[in-house]
């Protein structure tokens, strides 16, 4: 097929580093190139191949050295922003840290200062729901422009309907849409996302720098009474959640290595890779941990970060 390019290196698309390749890829650079979306779809169908949308890399392990099907990376980029009416439009592949510093920096407009240092792209963070220090994407969400995979057509989902949840969408959940472009409305005030973290400040001194997607498992939710005996600071009035990083810590996790895997000594739920790192260690390393604190807690972590196999499943 003319438009997919054959055995392409893809290993700098996860921030793991680790040795990767795609038997087919496309790159979507422009809206006119989403209208090619079908005739891919139609050939991966033909011939039996799974198909695995990429964007910029941040949340993505690539459990596999071969790709054996069509790898599409989005490099949709372009966004304006109105002074007047505080919309903000962003295509999927913009990096929402950069959207945030240039709108501080050229509009005095601070409600997305919470995201400057945030990892990712725009889509990727309408993919996952990602927020930090109480500010998360769906805040300021009005609409999301998305290519539906199974019809074909360009649909414009409200905020409902994109089911957004913790660290969830019906992006992720049906794997159905290839998101092309969000609008924001960012006219509501900041206190009402006030954090007492610098959030500049600990993204610089406090969590570590290299191969990684940052945090790797998602907090998990906590039963009050059943850790009030041996954790009662898991049991103060509204917490529903407990750092996955702390039970990490306390399993012994932060600093172990395991082959050229390991959890960084400055925050325990960092997930990093060597250079020329393997994604075996990676998975070893995760199942290790996922296992350890099982059964030291009876709690179970979920990855925050996609794991992506050969013929496109999605591992746990």
């Amino acid at each position: 097929m003319k438009h997919l390019q054959k055995n392409k290196n893809i290993s700098h698309f996860s921030n793991f580093k680790t040795k990767a390749h795609a038997q087919y890829f496309f790159e979507i650079q422009c809206e006119d190139d989403v209208k090619i979306l079908q005739e891919i779809i139609d050939f991966a169908k033909q011939n039996k191949l799974p198909l695995l949308f990429i964007g910029g890399g941040t949340n993505m392990l690539f459990a596999f050295e071969t790709f054996e099907g069509i790898v599409i990376k989005n490099s949709l980029q372009g966004w304006k922003y109105d002074e007047n009416t505080k919309i903000l439009e962003v295509f999927s592949n913009e990096l929402i840290s950069d959207i945030a510093e240039s709108l501080e920096k050229d509009f005095g407009q601070d409600l997305w200062h919470r995201f400057i240092g945030l990892p990712g792209s725009v889509g990727g963070a309408v993919f996952g729901n990602a927020g930090c220090f109480g500010l998360e994407t769906e805040n300021n969400l009005v609409e999301v422009t998305a290519y539906n995979l199974k019809t074909g057509q360009i649909e414009i989902l409200g905020k409902e309907d994109c089911e957004f949840s913790y660290r969830n969408s019906v992006f992720k959940q049906t794997q159905e849409y290839f998101i092309i472009k969000a609008t924001f409305d960012l006219s509501e005030k900041i206190e009402k996302y006030h954090s007492d973290v610098d959030n500049l400040y600990f993204r610089e001194y406090k969590q570590p720098k290299g191969n990684t997607c940052g945090s790797f498992f998602k907090n998990p939710t906590v039963d009050r009474q059943k850790f009030f005996a041996n954790f009662p600071q898991f049991c103060e009035e509204n917490v529903k959640s407990v750092s996955a990083g702390f039970l990490l810590e306390q399993s012994g996790f932060k600093g172990f290595h395991l082959g050229k895997a390991f959890f960084s000594d400055l925050h325990s739920n960092f997930l990093m890779s060597e250079d020329n790192g393997n994604y075996r260690d990676l998975l070893d390393l995760i199942a290790l941990a996922q296992k350890t604190v099982q059964e030291k807690f009876g709690i179970e972590l979920e990855p925050e970060v996609r794991i992506v196999g050969e013929n496109g499943e999605l591992r746990s």
